[in-house]
């Protein structure tokens, strides 16, 4: 199959390959420039931008907060730091689109949307949680496409009668989320393994709500790995694909060396659905951390950076026995025994690291080629 271009509002994107938004340090400049300037998507993720501002650019004097955490969400998610990553970004990808992640479920979402804007973001993607309220986020700034995130053909539904409804415009693409896929899930903990939600069986119906819209792009993402997964999911409707865990395996993630090296020795069998704060199941490494909860000796909880807005202040964090900010950031600076390591399902099948230039030749032409 020869693979187009497809286009998100008014971007033209040469390869049909969003890289998915990877939170705290996995999925800023680095990677997402490199992304787009090999044709791809690149999507620099808003979530703790705040943690790049303390490791990357600012004297350890500057540093504020319990354990170097940002302080506050108005720290946690900073503009200033945002703008830095994009900047980079720039540099590396010039003018070629490139995406903003920004989570509907985390605190400060209307002011994150409109800070990747500023910043220079062409194109917004929100999941965790239906954006119900997105155009309003982003009134400010027409020519940004909007993307959201879906798991079902309903939810495209109500989705764009709302928009349509509100400010008279519906999504500039559409991202299906399959329960295969990295970090937070679109479903409950018993629904993630029912057949009638996997990728391959809910993909065809949004597929066909999207016509209804007047035929929206739609993205599968969600368990998608190597070529001959791309061509599956273009037969069965996709214009493009959305791939996670795949971009942690190569040189320029930003993601430490540590956390690529505990997604290669990971196991099928390592690999679990576990509890968030955020209120939704959340698939990773089972890894010391886990343990750690399971025996009651794992760090104590204390809302520092007030993250997520389901979290109620750490409310949901003590249930579940882990601050997710904490546990994200600890990842990012390659603290194999506190770290909270997300993967997609596949994550066992990373076996080397290697440029995204040669992931991008591989995913196009097909593993042996």
């Amino acid at each position: 199959m020869a693979f187009k271009s497809f286009k998100i509002g008014k971007y033209t994107i040469e390869k049909p390959i969003v890289q998915g938004g990877m939170g705290v340090g996995i999925s800023w400049d680095q990677l997402a420039g490199t992304v787009s300037k090999e044709g791809g998507l690149g999507v620099i993720s808003a979530v703790g931008t705040g943690v790049y501002k303390k490791r990357k650019y600012l004297h350890e004097n500057e540093m504020v907060g319990k354990e170097h955490r940002p302080l506050e969400a108005i720290n946690f998610y900073s503009y200033e730091a945002l703008e830095h990553i994009f900047e980079n970004a720039r540099k590396i990808c010039g003018d070629k689109p490139l995406a903003a992640n920004v989570l509907y479920a985390q605190s400060d979402y209307d002011r994150v949307v409109q800070d990747a804007c500023k910043a220079g973001a062409n194109i917004i993607i929100t999941g965790a949680g239906l954006p119900l309220t997105m155009p309003e986020a982003a009134k400010d700034y027409p020519d940004v496409a909007l993307v959201p995130i879906i798991s079902t053909a309903k939810a495209l539904r109500i989705l764009c009668r709302r928009w349509k409804k509100t400010h008279n415009r519906l999504p500039d693409a559409v991202i299906v989320e399959g329960p295969l896929s990295g970090g937070h899930q679109g479903f409950k903990y018993e629904e993630c393994f029912l057949p009638e939600n996997q990728l391959e069986a809910i993909l065809p119906p949004v597929v066909e709500e999207a016509k209804e819209w007047g035929n929206i792009p739609v993205i599968a993402a969600g368990g998608v790995w190597d070529h001959d997964d791309i061509v599956k999911m273009m037969d069965l409707g996709a214009s493009a694909v959305q791939m996670g865990t795949r971009f942690i395996g190569t040189v320029e993630c930003d993601a430490s060396d540590v956390m690529k090296q505990v997604i290669i020795d990971s196991t099928e069998d390592t690999i679990k659905l576990f509890k968030s704060p955020v209120g939704y199941p959340a698939r990773g490494v089972k890894t010391n951390l886990h343990k750690s909860i399971e025996e009651g000796t794992a760090p104590k909880v204390a809302c520092i950076s007030n993250c997520v807005a389901p979290c109620e202040r750490g409310k949901e964090a003590k249930v579940v026995g882990y601050c997710i900010a904490d546990r994200l950031t600890d990842a990012y600076d390659g603290l194999i025994d506190t770290g909270l390591f997300f993967t997609g399902a596949n994550g066992y099948r990373l076996t080397e690291v290697i440029t995204v230039k040669e992931l991008m030749y591989k995913l196009m032409e097909g593993e042996d080629k």
